[in-house]
């Protein structure tokens, strides 16, 4: 862990307003906070449509955030990965007790980043896209024109049944294809080309979930992710990438939330 971050004190990342929504348990839990961080393109909303408020019926207050650039949070066209990543660490770090990080995504990757600089109790990188060219290829195969345009810093685009399953209504799959935004272009390219994260901070559990059917992120690499945190993924096949906004969303969630309450460092 490096203790002088110099580009912290000499760079500060230029402030910005954030969104943030909370579900608060009907009863005062002794379970720390949740924070979801939601992928490149999309707001605080895709875990409001579910599962914030299941956590906290399942006694978690638990807490969305939008990304600079993303939902309500200000806008910041020349957001880095770096300034992605000083938002979460900085959410978290407002919150009363340490949180679990819960990224989606490309907000997995942010979250691996955060892990380095803020001591979370525990995480979970959800159909992580963790950048390189295998996840790149895939989504060229799958979608060359609306793929090709981030090369170029133009808008990542995908198609619904890349997004969720055909449980799910087409007219809703599509909505929700429809609300995605894009991230900095800048940032898009660090994606692709980032360095790995450096080591978390006092190695909290770290989870992998996502699907084998997953038309973004390829199996191989939810197991490469996991083993890189000494374990396996846990799968749920049929669903597609937003997990949180499939029609079996509660699978996922709830898997995640019994795997917190059996860590003996999350129970107070």
């Amino acid at each position: 862990m490096k203790i002088t971050r110099w580009r912290e004190s000499a760079l500060p990342v230029r402030p910005v307003s954030r969104e943030v929504l909370t579900a608060t348990p009907e009863l005062d839990s002794p379970r720390p906070p949740l924070l979801f961080v939601p992928g490149f393109g999309y707001g605080a909303w895709v875990f409001a449509e579910h599962w914030l408020d299941h956590a906290a019926v399942r006694g978690f207050r638990a807490h969305a955030m939008s990304l600079r650039g993303h939902g309500e949070s200000g806008r910041s066209p020349r957001a880095t990965l770096r300034a992605y990543t000083h938002d979460v660490v900085q959410v978290a770090a407002s919150l009363p007790k340490r949180a679990v990080l819960v990224g989606h995504g490309a907000g997995a990757l942010v979250v691996a980043r955060a892990l380095a600089r803020y001591p979370a109790r525990a995480a979970v990188l959800v159909a992580p896209v963790l950048g390189g060219l295998d996840t790149l290829g895939r989504a060229l195969l799958r979608n060359p024109l609306g793929t090709a345009p981030a090369l170029v810093g133009g808008p990542l685009r995908l198609r619904r049944r890349q997004l969720v399953s055909r449980e799910v209504p087409a007219g809703l799959a599509q909505e929700y294809a429809r609300r995605a935004g894009r991230a900095a272009p800048l940032a898009q390219w660090q994606l692709l080309l980032h360095r790995a994260p450096e080591p978390p901070v006092g190695e909290p559990p770290v989870l992998v979930a996502g699907s084998p059917d997953d038309a973004v992120v390829p199996a191989g690499a939810l197991d490469r992710a996991a083993r890189g945190y000494g374990g396996a993924p846990l799968l749920f096949p049929g669903m597609g990438h937003l997990m949180m906004l499939d029609a079996r969303w509660r699978e996922p969630v709830d898997a995640i939330l019994d795997w917190l309450d059996q860590l003996p460092t999350i129970k107070e």
